[in-house]
């Protein structure tokens, strides 16, 4: 039997994450998350204008992460310190909300395709920049990609590792794979 009072802003964030995980979030409805909370769909559209914006306050904390990162990159004097940033942080980041970051898995392009999430491309080819050492060679470039891709898409996948394992893996994954800066 269904609550009748409306539920609150965290219930359905977190019934919103429990159905992306299983289904992904082309895979949900508004009605599977209201559903899963207890509620009906009226009560998640008065918290929330649509499924976008879900998305949009559950990726918030991690997003703020990565533009804080763009800014470290963009700050550092040399071509090496930003790689270095750029790797660091990108694995911090990709640690830290492994979770978030494995509810999205596979829909990656098509979202950042949405308005809120446009801004993200653009700090993402500025990552790819800084880890290929700013060069225009295509196998840095493809390399640098391919690395960002790959944890993205993996990262969630070793809940069993601490996070310092995880992170310490990943590092040394990045140091084998990406051309030193001379």
């Amino acid at each position: 039997m269904a609550r009748i009072s409306p539920q609150t802003h965290g219930e359905i964030l977190a019934a919103a994450a429990r159905r992306f995980a299983v289904t992904g979030y082309r895979g949900t409805s508004l009605q599977e998350i209201a559903n899963e909370v207890g509620c009906s769909k009226a009560a998640v559209l008065y918290h929330f204008a649509n499924k976008e914006a879900i998305l949009t306050e559950l990726m918030a904390p991690a997003i703020e992460v990565l533009q804080s990162l763009d800014d470290r990159i963009t700050a550092q004097p040399d071509v090496a310190s930003a790689q270095l940033v750029a790797a660091e942080g990108f694995v911090d980041l990709a640690v830290r909300f492994r979770g978030e970051i494995a509810l999205l898995r596979g829909e990656f392009p098509e979202l950042l395709q949405q308005p809120d999430f446009a801004h993200i491309h653009e700090i993402s080819e500025r990552l790819i920049d800084a880890l290929a050492g700013r060069a225009e060679r295509a196998a840095a470039r493809i390399c640098a990609l391919v690395l960002l891709a790959g944890i993205a898409e993996t990262c969630g996948q070793f809940a069993e590792y601490s996070d310092q394992e995880l992170r310490d893996a990943l590092l040394a994954l990045l140091r084998r794979a990406l051309e030193p800066i001379h």
